[in-house]
């Protein structure tokens, strides 16, 4: 890499926040800091998540490992049936293939702020347990979990 193309140390302030929300249960603002800093394998975010908010539905990885570190405030960690109150300086890693759940609730007053760090795996299958709903990043489309079938449902076995 010369110098030209070399990366340089940013401050996170100048990396505009970008909100987003889905109905009343679901939203939050992040920085995209990984990618501005010209990360493509490792995406990390600083996330704020407000009051009532729950960072994303439950879900897990097949092949991308998350690590979260709470940086200022406090959540409530959803990790598969249980629930963990996390606060300022306590960290959690969901390995990939671990099948548990994972998703951040804001149950206090005040709004939490956390790095959230990901692989980027391209071959990423996503499982969300709430919804049953099965999500392949490869090729973009969501499948209904309840729809498993036998690995030789549908085929022409005959001669």
């Amino acid at each position: 890499m010369s110098d030209a193309e070399a990366t340089k140390p940013f401050s996170i302030d100048s990396v505009p926040w970008e909100e987003w929300s889905e109905g009343e249960r679901f939203g939050s603002r992040v920085r995209r800091i990984g990618r501005a800093g010209g990360a493509s394998h490792v995406g990390v975010l600083v996330e704020e998540l407000s009051p009532g908010k729950q960072s994303s539905p439950l879900h897990y990885h097949t092949a991308e490992e998350e690590q979260l570190m709470i940086l200022a405030g406090e959540a409530t960690l959803r990790l598969g049936d249980e629930r963990y109150l996390m606060k300022a300086g306590d960290y959690v890693v969901f390995p990939a293939g671990q099948k548990l759940g994972h998703a951040l609730v804001n149950e206090s007053d005040e709004t939490c702020r956390f790095l959230m760090i990901g692989e980027r795996d391209p071959n990423d299958v996503c499982i969300y347990p709430d919804s049953n709903k099965i999500y392949s990043r490869q090729t973009g489309e969501t499948y209904d979990k309840s729809a498993v079938r036998d690995y030789w449902d549908g085929e022409d076995t005959g001669g």
